[in-house]
């Protein structure tokens, strides 16, 4: 299937990720941090990164400039995830270059289906 990245601190909610997208048979890899984000980014490449807005570190938002000026990384394909779902919130997300923005809480059967919508996308 396809290689995500998970950038999420609270680890709870990112074991829950985890677990939901293993079972979709996808290839996974983990951060706590805005900066553990960033070096399994420059280490690898990825088809879709789950970003959260706030981490320690860097933030979400700090992750996707870094991402965005980053020679052979900037298409990559980025999912803001965030408890910050104000219009306004999304607005500046999607201003900043994420493409995607799917609001916290949300059903796993939400999260797998956006995530299956978007790797259909690159396919076409």
């Amino acid at each position: 299937m396809a290689r995500i990245l998970i950038a999420e601190d609270e680890a709870v909610l990112r074991m829950l990720m985890v677990d939901t997208l293993e079972d979709e048979g996808h290839e996974l890899d983990e951060a706590a941090d805005g900066q553990e984000a960033i070096d399994h980014i420059m280490e690898n490449d990825y088809d879709l990164i789950l970003l959260d807005y706030m981490m320690p570190l860097l933030t979400g938002l700090e992750v996707i400039e870094k991402v965005r000026n980053s020679p052979g990384k900037s298409t990559v394909k980025i999912m803001m995830v965030s408890a910050k779902s104000q219009q306004t919130d999304k607005d500046l997300v999607l201003k900043s270059g994420a493409d995607y923005f799917i609001a916290k809480p949300y059903s796993p059967a939400e999260l797998v289906q956006r995530i299956e919508d978007i790797l259909n996308e690159e396919d076409q």
